[in-house]
């Protein structure tokens, strides 16, 4: 059983060489697959440096620019499922995610029989630490508005921390998905609802990034807004 994990990275130097050894060095056997986004600090070069202490393990695409959360990771798709991977996680850099929690979200889907598991912040309360009470509060009523508006009975929609199992990303058409930011995460959770795979949430405990500076912004709520309404009417 193979798994990869994803991480794309954008000026991410302060965490890179933390996050890989701290996924690579669990008990649990992963891999990794590092995009990185023409990166100005040097992530890619501190990525490339750990080659050597992890080879076949840990793998990177660079690309030329900041062309978007969502199209980094469904580059990752495909290239782990042409690697015959038979899971395969999104996860961020700067340990908002715990690596401890990977086989966590592994065993909702070997174990649990789920298709897809999601690292929840809202499916037991709220689990976050360290974030502003307004970017929780955005957070949490986005995904208010997802189970409105879509009737989706997900918790939280706009996690960025999740495991599929292969045979998911082999049956969405990954070419079709349309939003680019975080409303990617929206897009793929509903598609695959929609397809009539099982999504688990697992409760986690999301801390906010203690390096390095956040890569969200306005137009990646008002791209994840209008494009759920447009979801409401897609047909699968």
């Amino acid at each position: 059983m193979r798994k990869l994990v994803i991480i794309p990275t954008y000026n991410e130097i302060e965490n890179i060489g933390k996050i890989i050894p701290a996924v690579l060095d669990l008990p649990e056997a992963f891999d990794i697959l590092i995009i990185d986004d023409g990166s100005p600090d040097g992530t890619a070069a501190a990525v490339k440096q750990l080659q050597g202490k992890f080879e076949g393990r840990l793998h990177l695409i660079e690309r030329s620019g900041k062309l978007g959360l969502g199209t980094a990771y469904i580059t990752g798709f495909k290239w782990g499922l042409e690697q015959g991977y038979d899971y395969i996680f999104e996860m961020d850099a700067d340990f908002s995610h715990a690596p401890t929690d990977l086989p966590r979200l592994l065993n909702a889907c070997t174990e649990g029989g789920a298709d897809m598991a999601i690292g929840s912040r809202y499916c037991n309360g709220v689990s976050v630490v360290n974030w502003p009470i307004g970017r929780i509060l955005i957070s949490y009523f986005a995904s208010v508005y997802v189970r409105k508006v879509l009737g989706f009975k997900i918790y939280d929609s706009t996690a960025g921390f999740l495991c599929y199992s292969r045979k998911v990303l082999e049956t969405i058409d990954l070419d079709k998905i349309r939003m680019k930011g975080y409303g990617f995460q929206i897009e793929m959770k509903y598609t695959a609802s929609r397809l009539g795979f099982e999504i688990a949430e697992v409760p986690v405990i999301f801390i906010n990034r203690k390096e390095g500076s956040s890569k969200m912004s306005g137009g990646i709520f008002g791209e994840a807004f209008w494009g759920v309404l447009r979801l409401r009417f897609k047909k699968f």
